[in-house]
């Protein structure tokens, strides 16, 4: 008997639909998953809701078990966590984290499963792609003891790099955002907060993930000499200003570009596992279940997507989760 399954298709931008999908059976080396939540990457997902993935950077973008092509038909997503219920004894009833998109099943090799540590609910376990993306931004920025800091940009990938910060020594950290909502998320993350015109300058260290041509210029204002930009946000195909006049070179500073398709040269003995694998051992950190802000049912997908692109429904990371439950809202 054939297996189905029901997937999250993007059909042009802006509009979605679930379409029913035959199952391959799992060969050797391979796992049959059964998805019991999956995340929305308010950033990347987003843009390419709306089909704003320049031509240029169709093939840089595909996801790892993407289906389609840019703008659409696609099936596209990557912060999948599931149970096995087919494959190799030792990973059967396992719970595991792949970068899968939003489907109620699939099959994938044994490779592409990392299993989710026993101390970290699957609930949270959706965040590990954006932990891992903060990781690996950590990795690049190297911060150094006693070192002041700003994160500008209060979304998901942001609080996830203030969440990481947090535990470092000596360091000041504050969250930098427009929406002074997000004070209430940089409590519960242990950080300071300020609205960007309230900032504290002379940063060693700025990262930047607003994805706004106006919070990277005020992450160049808040430096001291010498100081830092390190560069998360992804534009897709938006044209932005920077201001390298005025005190840009005679202060000696630098913007820097950091991006998770790529091991930190930082770290070249690591592998994408060993990131990855790190970024679920640092999920059992409860603190970090201030970045889930809202959940609906897979059913519901389609209906909420458009909500979710446009900030009618505000929402760091936006849970989706498989079963019959009825919708419920977060507090």
């Amino acid at each position: 008997m054939n297996r189905t399954a029901r997937a999250f298709w993007l059909s042009s931008p802006g509009r979605a639909e679930i379409r029913e999908e035959v199952l391959p059976e799992p060969a050797d080396g391979e796992v049959l998953v059964r998805a019991r939540y999956s995340g929305v990457s308010r950033g990347t997902e987003m843009l390419v809701f709306r089909g704003g993935v320049p031509r240029s950077q169709w093939a840089a973008m595909r996801a790892p078990f993407q289906e389609g092509d840019f703008p659409g038909p696609v099936k596209y997503g990557y912060l999948s966590v599931g149970e096995v219920e087919a494959g190799p004894p030792d990973l059967l009833g396992r719970t595991v984290f792949c970068l899968y998109p939003h489907q109620t099943r699939y099959v994938v090799p044994v490779a592409a499963v990392t299993p989710v540590p026993e101390h970290v609910p699957a609930e949270r376990a959706v965040l590990a792609g954006t932990v891992e993306t903060a990781v690996n931004a950590l990795w690049d920025a190297a911060p150094l003891l006693g070192d002041r800091i700003a994160v500008v940009g209060g979304g998901m990938v942001g609080c996830s790099v203030a969440a990481l910060l947090a535990r470092f020594p000596g360091v000041r950290v504050q969250l930098v955002d427009a929406d002074p909502a997000r004070a209430k998320t940089a409590e519960a993350l242990g950080v300071d907060f300020a609205l960007p015109a309230a900032a504290r300058g002379e940063c060693d260290l700025v990262v930047h993930a607003s994805a706004t041509e106006q919070g990277l210029a005020r992450s160049l204002e808040l430096l001291a000499a010498e100081g830092t930009v390190v560069e998360l946000s992804w534009y897709g195909d938006r044209r932005v200003s920077l201001p390298l006049g005025e005190a840009f070179h005679s202060r000696r500073l630098t913007v820097r570009s950091s991006q998770v398709g790529t091991v930190s040269p930082a770290r070249a003995g690591r592998t994408y596992a060993d990131r990855l694998a790190l970024a679920l051992d640092l999920l059992a950190d409860p603190a970090l279940d201030a970045l889930v802000t809202g959940e609906c049912a897979f059913e519901e997908l389609p209906a909420v997507m458009p909500g979710l692109a446009s900030g009618d429904i505000p929402a760091l990371c936006h849970r989706v989760r498989y079963g019959e439950r009825p919708s419920r809202p977060l507090t």
